[in-house]
């Protein structure tokens, strides 16, 4: 994407997000690894050196949850070492301009959104900062320290697990019906650092544009989402979305 290509699309999506009442944003893992959050799955399709199946997958927890607790502990000792960039922040300032108009549907578990000063936040496959009882389903709020491999609730003393979302899991029911609506009430969705090809999150990108919505997307190259976009936005979201945030005024 030229400068001068660049300079365009952001004047096109400021237009819009200028007459916008209600934004919606989705954002994905290409906003966390601006930070320096890896996305763990390396080319051969490991996390970590571990089989998903064995780290993120309610069998793998079933059959050692000690190495499923080491294995976030790992990711939490990561995310200790690193801090939300200025696409946290930008996102943070838009959304002191729309208010309780303005909602941020994240796929990532890290927490840096609310970190850098978001409310209105859907973390809709969880957060490595919570633990939720088997028993009584309690969620807690435990940080980023390390766990021990049998946590208790301090509710009822039952089992802990990592409040994540795992493969073959669904998402969590009131969570997900907040992202649909938002996605369906707003006029504007931005999709920021997400291919968009995981599900159900994906769904939100056509659901948003069939109900009329401007899709804006914020990321390095063109993705699957590209295809609903009205304006697309080529290049780090921590850079672009400053820039748009200045267009605003």
């Amino acid at each position: 994407m030229t400068a001068e290509e660049l300079e365009t699309a952001l004047e096109r999506a400021a237009r819009w997000l200028r007459v916008s009442e209600r934004v919606c944003v989705l954002t994905g893992a290409g906003v966390s690894a601006e930070s320096g959050v890896p996305t763990f799955r390396a080319s051969d399709g490991l996390w970590e050196g571990h089989r998903i199946e064995d780290v993120a997958s309610p069998e793998g927890w079933d059959r050692n949850p000690a190495l499923v607790w080491n294995f976030y502990n790992a990711r939490r000792a990561n995310v200790a070492t690193v801090k939300p960039n200025p696409g946290h922040f930008a996102l943070v300032a838009m959304e002191d301009r729309w208010d309780d108009r303005f909602c941020l549907v994240t796929q990532n578990v890290d927490g840096l959104h609310l970190e850098a000063g978001s409310v209105n936040v859907l973390e809709i496959h969880g957060s490595l900062r919570k633990t939720r009882c088997l028993g009584c389903g309690a969620v807690a709020n435990c940080g980023i320290e390390p766990l021990s491999d049998t946590p208790d609730c301090s509710v009822c003393g039952g089992r802990l697990r990592p409040h994540i979302v795992w493969f073959g899991e669904g998402l969590d029911d009131d969570v997900w019906m907040k992202a649909l609506e938002s996605a369906d009430q707003c006029d504007t969705l931005l999709v920021v650092g997400t291919s968009a090809v995981v599900h159900p999150a994906a769904s939100l990108v056509p659901i948003a544009r069939r109900k009329g919505a401007t899709v804006i997307e914020f990321n390095l190259t063109p993705t699957d989402a590209s295809v609903y976009a009205d304006v697309g936005l080529y290049g780090p979201s921590g850079v672009i979305l400053p820039k748009l945030l200045q267009r605003l005024g």
